[in-house]
């Protein structure tokens, strides 16, 4: 190992690797840093890996659209072999049903149109056709199981639903990550794992390196903060967050595995579905079974927590979020044993993440991005990448913001967007759909 790198890398989850791999392709030379034993082993290893193009702003739209086409060709982007093999995007589609909560989605749609997104306007009788296990009734507002009304319908039923063919879902979240590595490795990169940062090193003001918990200095000009749930803390480290309005935290969530109703393969036949009717989002599973987790609503505690302390074992919310399923799928059998993951999201207080550069010359960060950023992993990394070129090479984004070109749609993107020093947009879900 080197003593002295271009940039530090501090993670080695999705975005992490493929920020390596962006900067080492561009000449850098990188080391990734992690606690855990492997590339993808914590959050990133329970996503939901959801690929999907509907979001609640145009900049978030544009984004995802655009990584749409990285996974799609996910062999050509990482021009680089892994001895485990690539991981697989299972091009499914998604289908959002049309709600209150989304406004029948309306405004979706109009971004769709605005970037020449394809979808399709599906009628209740087409979501049936398609999926026979399902009971349109309408059950808004959603609620827990010990709401008197819940499970009750509440009057009429959905009216329609918008498939997107642009989507799907990544098989191994864990593998991608994997391969992201092997990628920036083919370029130089390295990974070191098993250790901790403790110390962002300065000298007259700007990042020159970190200390690790072994004692070790490693020295760069620059230093990435992709930590996830730990990011709150490696910005305080660095001293970084003096001027941010925009702040992060650890979100504790859980994740239902359960078995599609018996008779229907939901594996071979399911697609990724959002329904803010019930609050669920689901995907396929492998072993045909349906992962569901929560859209956030109001009826679901948020639990803050401490990235190195937080109970990892399923609780009751576990079962709300399969009996609120339940409702959407009434012969969906729950098992007595609770199947799923438990993990961390790192939550922006707009849950809009952010990518930028810090207060502190040197130190940049692509944070709060857990949740429904895995699947814009891949221009992420190109973003972060030009976005140090830009700073490094003495231009001030605050002032003069990163203009970055989207290859696969001919668009142009306002890195600014991203900001640490942005208000909350109020534009934002402020939930998982971003």
């Amino acid at each position: 190992m080197k003593d002295r790198y271009d940039a530090i890398i501090i993670g080695a989850g999705i975005i992490g690797a493929a920020t390596a791999f962006e900067l080492a392709k561009a000449g850098h030379r990188t080391l990734n840093i992690d606690k855990l034993p492997a590339a993808g082993y914590g959050p990133t290893s329970h996503s939901c890996a959801i690929i999907r193009v509907h979001y609640s702003t145009l900049d978030g739209t544009t984004l995802a659209y655009e990584g749409y086409f990285y996974w799609k060709d996910w062999a050509r982007y990482l021009g680089a072999a892994d001895e485990l093999g690539l991981a697989k995007f299972v091009d499914c589609g998604c289908m959002v049903m049309q709600t209150e909560m989304n406004g029948q989605l309306a405004k979706h749609c109009a971004l769709a149109d605005e970037l020449g997104i394809p979808y399709e306007r599906w009628s209740p009788e087409r979501i049936v056709d398609r999926l026979p296990i399902f009971d349109l009734n309408r059950f808004w507002p959603p609620k827990r199981m010990d709401d008197a009304a819940f499970g009750q319908p509440t009057g009429g039923g959905v009216t329609g639903a918008v498939y997107f063919p642009t989507a799907g879902y990544i098989s191994d979240p864990q593998l991608a990550t994997h391969n992201l590595q092997r990628a920036a490795e083919a370029h130089g990169g390295e990974f070191l794992f098993r250790r901790s940062v403790t110390d962002i090193l300065k000298a007259d003001g700007r990042v020159v390196g970190v200390r690790l918990d072994d004692g070790r200095e490693i020295a760069a000009p620059v230093v990435v903060n992709v930590a996830g749930p730990h990011s709150a803390i490696v910005n305080r480290m660095a001293g970084a967050d003096g001027d941010m309005r925009i702040g992060t935290r650890a979100l504790r969530q859980e994740v239902v595995h359960v078995p599609s109703p018996q008779g229907f393969d939901f594996e071979s036949q399911g697609l990724v579905i959002s329904d803010s009717d019930i609050a669920c989002y689901s995907r396929p599973e492998t072993g045909n079974h349906i992962l569901v987790g929560s859209e956030d609503p109001e009826c679901d505690p948020r639990e803050w927590v401490d990235p190195d302390d937080y109970v990892t074992d399923f609780t009751e919310q576990w079962t709300h979020q399969a009996h609120r399923y339940g409702q959407r799928v009434p012969d969906l059998g729950i098992p007595n044993r609770m199947r799923g993951v438990v993990s961390l999201y790192d939550v922006s207080d707009d849950w809009i993440p952010i990518y930028d550069k810090s207060c502190v010359p040197g130190f940049y960060m692509a944070i709060g991005t857990s949740g429904n950023q895995f699947k814009n992993a891949p221009v992420a990394g190109k973003m972060m990448a030009a976005l140090i070129d830009h700073c490094e090479g003495g231009r001030d984004h605050d002032t003069d913001p990163l203009r970055f070109q989207l290859e696969h749609i001919g668009r142009e993107v306002d890195v600014g967007f991203y900001s640490r020093r942005r208000e909350v947009n109020p534009e934002s879900s402020f939930s998982v759909l971003g």
